[in-house]
């Protein structure tokens, strides 16, 4: 392999890319491996280095200072530099006068070791299961909100006979179909059972893991509010609302628990309650879970894309063939969901966007400050790589410098 010094602009991009700092290939696009070698701080406290990272480069000085030693070390050999020697050009050795002498009256060269760093520190990606764990809660305590809430505007959905069902484009045209509906939920359940395994095997299932759970409670945290300041009549006559309780706390929190406890699925049989149409949550699962599918699967796996996208259209579709949502439920939900992934990977994925100023408008999102906690130490776009989750970590000998890309010559 080549010496660190003649790397050319597209090695250097290719090592970014490997050491998890792909934030850096286009600010560093121009640079070769002597110029990368160059580098100092001061390079990231300006453009274009300095909206790159909020850590000032520490990530990248600490790789690049391994590199420097590999490169001394490969220099100092090329040199005829060995065990304090200088060589003659009739291959005799002369005693280097500079530095301290030994016993033997050569010199003693001092060779900086570095401590090993753990992958964590290296890849700039901690695991960080305990907010990954307050992320679970807080999707957790959403979902249940979200049920309670349902309880309550079950209340007060006006009976179908005074109240006839919104005139609505996508019923004009298509008749209802009414097992449509039992697809659209098992085409959900197929997508959550693939996200689920592929979750597993993600090597950095803890990062990515918080991410969907709180993205998944923030979208059904605005559903609550949706729902609740206006309540829609049902969408068809169809319809068998479970009877109204008028104030039975008690038997309204069974109900709550008896929809949680089915996952709020009416093919379980636990959903028989009416008002939550503003707008979709069936939409939400398939959608947002095929968005995690593509975004952290290989892409290569066209093939697999594919198949979640049509489990997920046609579960979409048939929500509106079984005539259980207004088509504006789909829409709404659909562009919430899209646009709520969307717009935290990109802040995600920035560093710049991770810093509150008054040049980032995102800052001024209400769920920002946890945004924060959740991603502060995640540096640049987290990889797609996989591993098995039963897979032992390397022993701590193990996990220091790599070197493969140095010749022994």
């Amino acid at each position: 392999m080549k010496k660190v010094g003649q790397w050319s602009a597209e090695e250097v991009s290719h090592w970014l890319s490997e050491e998890g700092m792909p934030e850096y290939t286009d600010p560093l696009r121009q640079m070769d491996g002597s110029a990368l070698l160059q580098l100092t701080q001061a390079d990231f406290l300006t453009p274009p280095l300095s909206l790159v990272s909020s850590d000032n480069g520490r990530q990248l000085l600490v790789r690049l200072e391994t590199l420097r030693i590999e490169h001394h070390i490969e220099e100092h050999h090329r040199n005829g530099h060995a065990n304090g020697h200088a060589a003659l050009p009739n291959g005799t050795a002369k005693p280097q006068h500079n530095g301290s002498l030994g016993l033997n009256g050569f010199r003693k060269e001092m060779v900086h070791i570095p401590i090993p760093l753990s992958e964590t520190e290296r890849s700039g990606f901690p695991q960080e299961w305990g907010k990954t764990g307050v992320a679970f809660l807080y999707a957790v305590l959403c979902f249940v909100t979200t049920s309670v809430v349902i309880s309550v505007v079950h209340e007060r959905v006006p009976d179908k006979e005074h109240t006839p069902p919104l005139p609505d484009k996508f019923f004009d045209l298509f008749d209802r179909v009414e097992w449509a509906f039992s697809i659209c939920e098992i085409n959900g359940m197929l997508l959550v059972g693939l996200w689920f395994l592929q979750w597993l095997l993600l090597k950095y299932r803890s990062i990515i893991g918080r991410r969907f759970f709180f993205i998944v409670g923030t979208l059904y945290l605005y559903r609550c509010v949706t729902m609740y300041i206006t309540t829609l009549p049902v969408p068809g006559m169809h319809f068998q609302c479970s009877p109204k309780l008028f104030g039975d706390w008690e038997a309204q929190m069974r109900r709550i628990m008896k929809m949680i406890a089915g996952g709020g699925l009416s093919i379980t049989g636990s959903h028989t309650m009416c008002g939550d149409y503003l707008y979709s949550g069936h939409t939400v699962m398939l959608t947002l879970t095929y968005l995690f599918i593509k975004e952290y699967s290989p892409k290569r796996f066209w093939w697999y894309h594919w198949l979640c996208w049509t489990l997920s259209a046609v579960g979409i579709f048939c929500i509106l063939l079984a005539h259980d949502h207004y088509t504006v439920d789909v829409v709404v939900a659909y562009f919430i969901t899209t646009r709520l992934f969307w717009w935290y990977h990109t802040l995600a994925n920035q560093q710049a966007l991770k810093e509150t100023s008054p040049s980032n408008p995102f800052s001024r999102v209400w769920w920002y400050r946890l945004f924060q906690y959740f991603e502060e130490n995640v540096k640049g776009i987290v990889p797609r790589n996989y591993q098995l989750p039963w897979s032992m970590r390397l022993s701590p000998w193990k996990r220091g410098v790599k070197y493969s890309r140095l010749d022994n010559q």
